[in-house]
C-alpha cells in the first residue's frame, strides 16, 4: 500500500494489488497514506506519464473485451467487474473515468453516478438505489461515488442518526459479499487527495472559464470539513475492508499517477480472473465452407 513510511520507487514487477491495498486493522488516512506517493510506477514521472498510460491500453482493452465476450455466450453466468471510485471533490473521479476507463470499448461499460438521493430513493433502504445499478454480466461497471456516501457525507453532516450509520457498515459488508458471490469482482478505490491540492484545484476551477462548470459553492463547505471527512474515510476503510472486497488507496495529488494506477489495478484484477475467449457453439469448418461459397 502507499503508506507514508514505504518506499515509492517500486519496480513494475510489483503488484499494485499489493502495494495499494489497505492492510487489515485500523487505519488513519492522514497518518498512514501519502497522497503524493507513486508506488509501483515504472516510468520517470509526469514527463512520460502519457506514454506509460498508453502502454496499458492494449492489455486493458483485450481483457475488457474478453469480459464482454463471455456475456455473448452466457449472459447469466458471465462475470463482471465493479470499479468503485470514492474521494473528495476534485480528487479526480471524472478524470479516472475519462483517461483510464476511457481506453476501453464503451459498449462494455456501465456507468452510474450517485448524487443526492431522490424522494423515491429515500423511501427505501440506502442500498436500494445501489443494487439497481450493479453491472450486468460481462460489463465493467463504474460507480462514481457509491454506497459509501451513506457512511461518509451522512456521518459528517449528521443526516442520519449514529445508530443507523453504525448499522450500515455491516450492511455494506453483507451486500458486497453477496455481490461478489454472484460473480462480480469488486475494486474499491479511495482517491486520496491532500488538503492543499484540493484547495489549489478548487481555485483553478474559479480562474479558468472552461472549468467554471465544475465548480460548486457547496464544495467549499465540504472542503472546510476536511479533517472530519478524513476521519469518516478512515472508519470506512477500517470497517469495510474485507478479504472479498478490499480497499485500495490511490495517491491522487499527481493526476498522471492516479490515472495510471487505476488502469493498472483493473488490468491486474482481470488478469487474476483468467478470462478466456468463449468457444464457438457452431462447427467452424462448416461455417468456413459456407463463407467461402459466398460470391466475391
Amino acid at each position: 500500500m502507499a503508506k507514508k513510511d514505504k518506499k515509492t520507487d517500486s519496480s513494475e514487477a510489483e503488484s499494485l494489488l499489493e502495494l495499494l491495498r489497505v492492510p487489515s486493522g485500523e487505519v488513519d488516512v492522514l497518518r498512514d497514506f501519502d497522497p503524493r506517493a507513486t508506488p509501483g510506477y515504472p516510468g520517470k514521472g509526469k514527463k512520460d506519464a502519457d506514454e506509460e498510460l498508453e502502454a496499458l491500453d492494449p492489455e486493458l482493452s483485450d481483457l475488457q473485451e474478453r469480459l464482454y465476450a463471455a456475456s455473448t455466450v452466457d449472459d447469466m453466468k458471465a462475470p463482471s467487474v465493479l470499479l468503485i471510485l470514492q474521494g473528495l471533490d476534485t480528487a479526480g473521479k471524472g478524470g479516472v473515468i475519462r483517461h483510464a476507463v476511457g481506453m476501453v470499448d464503451p459498449q462494455g461499460i456501465q456507468l452510474a453516478s450517485f448524487k443526492r438521493p431522490t424522494e423515491e430513493e429515500l423511501a427505501h433502504d440506502f442500498l436500494w438505489r445501489i443494487e439497481k445499478q450493479l453491472p450486468k454480466p460481462g460489463k465493467l461497471g463504474i460507480f462514481d461515488r457509491s454506497q459509501y456516501e451513506d457512511v461518509l457525507i451522512q456521518r459528517v453532516e449528521q443526516f442520519a442518526p449514529p445508530e443507523e450509520i453504525e448499522r450500515r457498515y455491516g450492511a455494506i459488508n453483507d451486500f458486497e459479499a453477496r455481490v461478489a458471490e454472484s460473480g462480480t469482482k469488486i475494486v474499491k478505490c479511495f482517491l486520496n487527495v491532500s488538503r492543499g491540492e484540493q484547495r489549489g484545484r478548487l481555485m483553478t476551477r474559479l480562474e479558468d472559464p472552461e472549468k467554471l462548470y465544475k465548480y460548486n459553492p457547496g464544495d467549499v463547505n465540504t472542503a472546510s470539513k476536511f479533517d472530519a471527512y478524513m476521519e469518516a474515510y478512515s472508519i470506512a476503510l477500517t470497517r469495510c475492508n474485507t478479504e472479498i472486497a478490499p480497499w485500495y488507496v490511490i495517491p491522487s495529488d499527481r493526476k498522471w499517477y492516479r490515472n495510471w494506477a487505476v488502469a493498472k489495478l483493473l488490468i491486474e484484477t482481470m488478469r487474476e480472473m483468467e478470462l478466456g475467449w468463449p468457444a464457438a457453439d457452431f462447427d467452424i469448418a462448416t461455417e468456413k465452407a459456407r463463407v467461402t461459397a459466398l460470391p466475391e
